[in-house]
């Protein structure tokens, strides 16, 4: 399976080297020396990566036969891609690749169907599964331990336990109306209390993901070599 794990930048000085995009959580890995990796376009490679280093946070790679500024800046923007066993598995249990994650079946606790996985957009500050339902449309659920509680690879199943009104938007709009009366009041100075067995933060799971889809970037067509890691909300 192929998996790009990089996107060539600029030139860096006069010797070959250039900046390095990295779209993978194991750079050492799949960017280290010695590795040979196909490239988008295919022309351009493949290139093996000669040396590498870090300099002010950004990766520098010098490929085998790159020897000056201006063969380097022939390179720029070129995907890097690495072929990748289908059947490896990051060490961290709770860490996935993205092609490990796309297509699994999404149900909540009780076993209601949501949808299917279509795609995984990462974010800087975490990881959204974008879930297919069967009506076609489309709902985003963070990749945060509270929410998404078991990935089972084997069975090909995400267990996700939603809070209110993050997979129904009617119940958004619902909790999200009682919200500003209950706001509105509080600054009259009758600060109600909220009514037993409503949450006063439902709704606010569904504007965080739907404000985190602007952020969101197109993986390529062979993939994300990224991988993703179920955090804490």
């Amino acid at each position: 399976m192929q998996l790009v794990v990089g996107r060539i930048g600029r030139a860096h000085g006069i010797r070959g080297e250039v900046t390095v995009e990295v779209r993978t959580d194991e750079p050492e890995l799949r960017l280290g020396p010695g590795a040979v990796l196909a490239t988008d376009p295919a022309s351009a490679g493949p290139l093996t990566i000669e040396s590498g280093r870090v300099h002010s946070g950004r990766l520098l790679l010098r490929f085998t036969g790159v020897g000056d500024r201006t063969a380097a800046e022939a390179l720029r923007n070129i995907l890097l891609i690495a072929e990748v066993d289908p059947e490896e598995t990051p060490e961290d249990p709770e860490e996935f690749y993205d092609h490990q994650l796309m297509d699994l079946e999404v149900v909540t606790t009780d076993g209601t169907v949501v949808g299917r996985i279509s795609e995984i957009s990462h974010l800087p500050s975490q990881d959204l599964f974008i879930v297919e339902r069967p009506d076609g449309s489309e709902v985003m659920i963070p990749f945060v331990s509270e929410i998404v509680t078991e990935i089972d690879l084997d069975e090909q199943r995400a267990v996700v336990d939603p809070p209110r009104g993050l997979i129904d938007t009617d119940e958004a709009e619902i909790a999200s109306a009682r919200e500003a009366v209950h706001e509105a009041a509080h600054e009259a100075g009758q600060g109600p209390e909220a009514e037993p067995g409503q949450d006063s933060g439902a709704g606010t799971a569904q504007d965080a993901a739907h404000g985190s889809e602007q952020a969101s970037a197109q993986d390529s067509e062979q993939g994300s070599g990224r991988g993703s890691e179920r955090g804490d909300a």
